[in-house]
């Protein structure tokens, strides 16, 4: 028996298997949980990667920024499952001029953009699942430690920090129907995402010498596990918390 068996979880974001939300799925499945996947864009390339899983999920498509696609989810969603007991927000963009050193010059457009996607979309997800979320259940975002000003990371570690009030006022509304709403807060990791990110081999240099128990960069497991035990219900009075899985790294002095 696993920690999610017989629990039902919508995973969004992912795009490879070396992705968090990947390992999230996979491990979900692993420890008894029935998988559904979200994807945007490429969606053919999701459908690929998700019979790498131990069991294909349908995939379904979500453009968080498409209100129509938020307001049919529940539907869709529960032409598979005939509810939600997990939601998984691993999603966030930032266009190019918000990273890399170019904060005061970033226009309000790419920053509305980066702030639409990875921040305002992990209320915009939870209240779309709402309706399959009737007998409660719990919400988790992936983040970045956003109380600091990173190298590179500029408006993107503004939309984690608004990511990060966003989870505590997610768990006080949503305590009202006993949905749990909680953060990974992971080190940095060679995904996809991290990519993107101009400047980033400053975070993979410095890292694993601050983590006092160190961290591998290649490794989603740790941050996938903290996800999946925070769907379980072994965690059935924390919520607006953050966990971090960054090897330590964020107790400790530069």
């Amino acid at each position: 028996m696993g920690i999610l068996q017989g629990k039902r979880i919508l995973v969004t974001g992912v795009l490879t298997d070396a992705s968090i939300a990947f390992s999230v799925a996979k491990l979900a499945q692993e420890e008894g949980a029935t998988v559904v996947l979200t994807g945007f864009g490429r969606l053919s390339l999701v459908e690929r990667i998700a019979k790498r899983l131990p069991e294909t999920p349908p995939v379904i498509e979500l453009d968080v920024q498409n209100t129509e696609h938020l307001d049919t989810l529940a539907d869709r969603v529960g032409e598979h499952v005939g509810g939600l007991d997990g939601v998984v927000h691993s999603i966030g963009f930032a266009p190019q001029s918000a990273l890399g050193g170019n904060f005061l010059n970033t226009t309000w457009e790419d920053v509305a953009t980066a702030l639409h996607i990875s921040t305002y979309s992990y209320k915009s997800l939870a209240v779309a699942c709402l309706p399959l979320m009737k007998e409660g259940g719990a919400v988790v975002g992936l983040d970045f430690d956003a109380s600091k000003a990173w190298p590179v990371y500029d408006w993107m570690g503004v939309a984690k920090a608004g990511l990060e009030s966003c989870n505590r006022y997610l768990a006080r509304d949503l305590a009202k129907q006993n949905i749990r709403v909680n953060l990974v807060a992971a080190g940095p990791l060679r995904t996809m995402a991290a990519k993107s990110i101009p400047g980033f081999k400053e975070f993979e240099d410095s890292w694993p010498e601050r983590a006092p128990l160190g961290w591998d960069l290649s490794d989603t497991v740790p941050a996938a596990k903290a996800c999946v035990a925070l769907m379980s219900d072994w965690f059935p009075a924390t919520t607006g918390e953050i966990v971090h899985v960054d090897g330590g790294a964020h107790a400790i002095g530069a």
